[in-house]
């Protein structure tokens, strides 16, 4: 990704909520590096402060520390910004499961907050994480913008419901936005740690202590996994397109190839290895399929490629090796 390309963002106030997160920290840092001025939302529930401790220097980075459910707080964040790459949320199919009310409040409410504090606040865009659970029940692949099923867990009701609101905010107020359905992101900085860690930053870790890793289900299963330079590469176009056409819109945010579980842990454990042989010898184990998750998913980014000019930059190899590099030097 040449970010030469992305230069009429220098000087724009961003406003990045859950900015601290795994994505969120990751777009704090290429903004910051392009020569914007970024304002990070969060409240610490899934955030960390290391991931944001090197830009606290720097004279063009802000932290505002509060939550999205207060009203007010979502528009002292809006306030005088330009753009909104609104990322936080609490993610997790089982979180939602086990806590559809919070994940309602957070994903939801929280969602409208920031959609009428943009409104307010004249933001020019607003670019917002949306996911791929919106596609639920529907089975047909790849998986096209346009056609979806029902959604299968809270958190997936959760994300349609904000890509509703959006539109909404579009034919009402005239607010543009896109949202980018993320299809499983992975990539430096993603938490290993905690009750709904992800699969490839969870797996990472218990290869690394050589511990084996539990598949749900017989391992075949297969998803997107989409790097995380793609996913900030998606963000940057949808902020600075220029086509009228491309705005209001809804994109898949993948490669648009897919891997297997046994796939994944095959590759981790390739390029783990190059580190420490040991972990040629761990074993994979399988439990039982996990509730509301889909057998597969396989993103069509034609829509992007299209309307928006996006080129995936990382494959699935290719980016497991960069992770995998990344947490080899910051989790040893």
């Amino acid at each position: 990704m040449n970010i030469d390309q992305f230069t009429a963002l220098k000087g724009k106030q961003i406003l990045v909520t859950g900015g601290a997160g795994f994505i969120g920290s990751n777009l704090c840092e290429i903004l910051l590096h392009i020569g914007a001025k970024v304002r990070c939302l969060d409240n610490f529930a899934t955030g960390h402060r290391h991931n944001i401790a090197p830009f606290l220097s720097n004279n063009n980075f802000t932290l505002l520390e509060g939550d999205i459910r207060d009203l007010e707080t979502c528009h002292k964040a809006c306030n005088k910004a330009d753009f909104v790459l609104h990322q936080a949320a609490l993610g997790s199919v089982p979180r939602s499961i086990n806590d559809p009310i919070t994940s309602n409040e957070v994903n939801v409410s929280g969602f409208l907050n920031m959609l009428v504090a943009a409104r307010d606040a004249g933001v020019k865009r607003f670019v917002y994480a949306a996911s791929s659970s919106t596609y639920g029940d529907h089975e047909a692949l790849p998986k096209v913008e346009n056609k979806i099923g029902k959604p299968l867990s809270p958190y997936a009701i959760t994300k349609y419901v904000n890509e509703l609101y959006a539109e909404n905010f579009y034919t009402t107020y005239g607010l543009n936005t896109i949202g980018l359905r993320y299809f499983n992101v992975f990539g430096r900085r993603q938490d290993p740690n905690g009750a709904y860690a992800a699969v490839i930053p969870l797996f990472v870790k218990q290869f690394m202590n050589h511990e084996s890793p539990v598949i749900n289900g017989d391992g075949t299963y297969s998803r997107d996994f989409t790097y995380i330079d793609n996913v900030l590469q998606m963000n940057l176009l949808a902020l600075t397109t220029e086509r009228k056409s491309a705005l209001n819109q809804v994109y898949n945010t993948a490669v648009g190839d897919r891997t297997t579980l046994l796939e994944l842990t095959s590759h981790l454990k390739k390029y783990l290895a190059e580190y420490d042989k040991k972990i040629n010898d761990v074993t994979v184990t399988h439990g039982p399929n996990r509730k509301g998750d889909i057998p597969h998913s396989l993103a069509s980014v034609a829509k992007a490629e299209t309307l928006l000019g996006y080129t995936p930059t990382h494959t699935i190899e290719a980016g497991i090796k960069a992770a995998v590099n990344w947490y080899w030097t910051h989790l040893k």
